[in-house]
């Protein structure tokens, strides 16, 4: 029988499809998809995703996921693609990159206030380790800064990070590819109008831009988008956030295959501590650190006994001193 522990642990490769997918959507919006149409591309991105969902699972929303829907889509998908594909056009992969992958620590504080799910000591040792090892891989001192750029990447990751937590508190009781697909209509029918006043026209596409937007619809959206919905769903909020830092790891990775780029020292040695910084929030080791606390805590309270005791000799046992029992806790969900 498959223990508790290996049950969740094989959401870990289905949750990480989704920070791999996005990984490439930098890259793939500053190649080939069309610059200033931001609410177009993230109508675009949206609408087909969500339609190909619906096709799927054929169910609409009922009662009070008619307005969930439309705050969920507006974070998670409106909103939050219109500012990432604004960040992908007036900032470069690494700066861009690099403020996304604090979403880490942010998902984790807002779980602890909306649903008591605090940190563990590995979430945040990991997401300490793998957030040093992406800045140690993009940072070099080099990259232009755009203010605006700056500020939608941010908001992108506050939006998505409050979403995603909001996605979990609600989703209990609907699939995930019905979640996934309400979300993305939601996003598309309020981003439709907003671009057609704002960026007038739609932009002309040639072969490359429908290329793009195949990728970024079906695979980094769709697709991706479902696996992240599971593993939220599965694993506890902080793995699945630092199962997100493959996402920059991929956007290096796809430089140096695709673009021809070269990894430096510098930047083997952040991979490195990206994956070192995932390993650390995945459940078996998130169990293990804690644990590993509070016995060297209880080995340093329990004094030692020099004296030997002939308990079958004296008529009054004395109390038996014991460690304390470790209790793991976890946050409710």
């Amino acid at each position: 029988m498959m223990s508790s522990m290996e049950a969740t642990s094989r959401w870990v490769p289905v949750t990480a499809i989704a920070p791999v997918a996005w990984g490439a959507t930098y890259f793939v919006t500053h190649r080939f998809l069309p610059a200033d149409y931001p609410l177009y591309g993230a109508a675009i991105r949206a609408l087909p995703a969500g339609l190909l969902l619906l096709l799927v699972r054929r169910t609409l929303p009922r009662g009070s996921w008619w307005w969930r829907s439309l705050v969920l889509g507006t974070l998670n998908m409106g909103a939050f693609f219109a500012l990432v594909y604004l960040a992908a056009q007036r900032l470069p992969t690494s700066i861009a990159s690099t403020t996304m992958a604090t979403s880490t620590l942010v998902i984790m504080l807002f779980a602890w206030a909306a649903l008591s799910e605090r940190p563990r000591p590995a979430h945040l040792a990991g997401a300490a380790v793998g957030l040093g090892g992406v800045c140690l891989m993009l940072l070099d001192g080099h990259a232009a800064i755009d203010p605006i750029g700056v500020a939608a990447s941010v908001a992108a990751m506050a939006m998505s990070s409050f979403g995603y937590v909001l996605a979990k508190k609600w989703s209990a009781d609907v699939d995930v590819f019905s979640l996934t697909a309400w979300q993305l209509i939601a996003g598309g029918i309020v981003l439709t109008p907003l671009a057609v006043a704002v960026e007038g026209s739609p932009p002309a596409l040639d072969g490359r831009a429908i290329a793009g937007f195949g990728y970024v619809s079906i695979i980094a959206t769709a697709a991706a988008f479902a696996a992240w919905f599971t593993g939220l769903r599965r694993l506890p909020t902080g793995t699945v956030g630092l199962i997100g830092l493959l996402n920059p790891v991929t956007g290096v990775l796809l430089g140096t295959l695709v673009a021809g780029e070269t990894l430096a020292l510098r930047q083997v040695c952040g991979l490195v501590l990206v994956f070192a910084g995932v390993l650390l929030g995945q459940p078996a080791a998130a169990r293990l650190i804690p644990r590993r606390l509070v016995l060297r805590r209880s080995s340093v309270e329990e004094p030692a006994d020099p004296t030997p005791r002939n308990d079958a000799a004296s008529p009054i046992t004395a109390p038996a001193i014991t460690a304390p029992a470790f209790t793991e806790r976890s946050g409710s969900r």
